[in-house]
Parts: structure tokens; C-alpha cells; sequence
């Protein structure tokens, strides 16, 4: 399995009244073809280092490869395709636009690549049928439930068919029974040519990945990993 993400001397610290350092010179190679999750209590370093990965946020030193490419943080136009084409996006709180449909929150995601809106709808129903929700494509966020909420999101991260797919707390605002589908709906998205990595506090939830990362002092440490 190749390298898909890889980290060198990754560091961020923010300034509140003093220095405050949430990762220390991370060192760290993502494969295709697994997935990893991370650990650690609030405050760890789990959601900046998503939004490092993501490319959302930038680290305050170090460097970070895609595809043994290294990313440039000024060439702002270049990563935001760049996210768009390649990374998928769950988030806690779901972030569906509140006055667009479940078809319409999907499909304008879609849009980023070349604009085709006739594509971008017909993608956009294929992936939110898939998951069993060919009902709920006319319904806004308001009325669907919460498991109804995720899946919608998953299909949002993945209307660009990316080859990496990141994940915050994605059950975190749901119950237990209705995260386990979630996260069953999540690990069937496993191939060899991608990447997940999601973070969670749930410990069955972190167990079953192929690699579970602990953050600890800013920096990882894996844990029983498999491959």
C-alpha cells in the first residue's frame, strides 16, 4: 500500500495571552486502502489536525505530501480544487444548508468540479438512493432525523468521489444505535484506493478501524494497529 497523506515536523500553536501548542512535529504516513482513527480527550489536537489534513486550516511549521506532492498554503485557488476533487468532508454537526433540500444539499457540492448541473443531480441521486434515502430527496434538513442527517452528509463527501475521506466526531449528535449505522454506512466505503480517517471519542467505535491513533502531549502514537 502507497502513501497517500504524509506528515513532516507538523506543528500548530495558537496564541491565547501565551503560546498555547496543540501539536508538536507530527511525523506521519496515511496509506491507501485504510482505515485510521484518532483518540484522545477534548483539547487533544484531533479536530485541528482534521483541519490540517483537510486543508481548511494550515500548520504553523512542517509540511504535508498528497500524493508525494507537497502542498503550497498560498496557492489558495490550487487547494481548494484540490478539496474539492480529492477530500470529503463529514462533520459533526452535519452542516446541511438549512433552506436547500437533501438532493439539493448534495448536488451543489458537485458543482466545485466542472459546473454541470444536469451531472451534478444525476450523481447527486444515484449516491442518496444508494443509502436508502430515495424518499427523503425533497425533504430539508428539518425533516429528517438523525441517522437520516449523517447519511446525507456522507453522500455530500462523496458526490466527488474522493480519494480521502475525513471525519469529525461524525456520531457525536447521535445515539448510539443510530451512530452504529452510521458507522457501518462509513466502513463500507473502504477501498483500496482510499483513505478514511475519522475521529471519536467512542472506544468500540475507534477499535474497529485498522489503525487507531492516539493524541497524546500533540503528538500520535498508534495503537493496536492491524496492517
Amino acid at each position: 500500500m502507497s502513501n497517500l497523506i504524509e506528515l513532516k515536523n507538523i506543528s500548530k500553536h495558537y496564541i491565547v495571552n501565551k503560546k498555547s501548542i496543540i501539536l508538536r512535529k507530527i511525523n506521519f504516513k496515511f496509506k491507501k486502502g485504510l482505515i485510521y482513527s484518532l483518540v484522545g480527550p477534548s483539547g487533544s489536537g484531533k479536530s485541528t489536525l482534521l483541519n490540517i489534513l483537510s486543508l481548511i486550516d494550515r500548520p504553523s511549521s512542517g509540511k504535508i505530501l498528497i500524493n508525494n506532492n507537497v502542498i503550497k498554503y498560498n496557492n489558495i485557488s490550487k487547494n481548494d480544487q484540490l478539496r474539492a476533487d480529492k477530500i470529503g468532508i463529514i462533520y459533526q454537526q452535519n452542516n446541511l444548508l438549512p433552506d436547500f433540500n437533501a438532493l439539493e444539499n448534495v448536488y451543489l457540492a458537485r458543482l466545485a468540479i466542472d459546473n454541470n448541473k444536469e451531472k451534478a443531480i444525476y450523481e447527486a441521486t444515484k449516491i442518496i438512493k444508494s443509502f436508502g434515502l430515495s424518499n427523503r430527496l425533497n425533504h430539508f434538513p428539518s425533516e429528517l432525523s438523525g441517522g437520516e442527517l449523517q447519511r446525507i452528509a456522507i453522500s455530500r463527501a462523496l458526490i466527488n468521489k474522493p480519494e480521502i475521506i475525513l471525519a469529525d466526531e461524525p456520531t457525536g449528535s447521535i445515539d448510539h444505535s443510530t451512530a452504529k449505522e452510521v458507522f457501518k454506512t462509513l466502513y463500507k466505503l473502504k477501498s483500496k484506493s482510499r483513505l478514511i480517517i475519522y475521529a471519536t471519542h467512542n472506544r468500540l467505535f475507534a477499535n474497529m478501524a485498522d489503525c487507531k491513533l492516539e493524541i497524546i502531549d500533540g503528538n500520535i502514537k498508534p495503537s493496536n494497529a492491524r496492517k
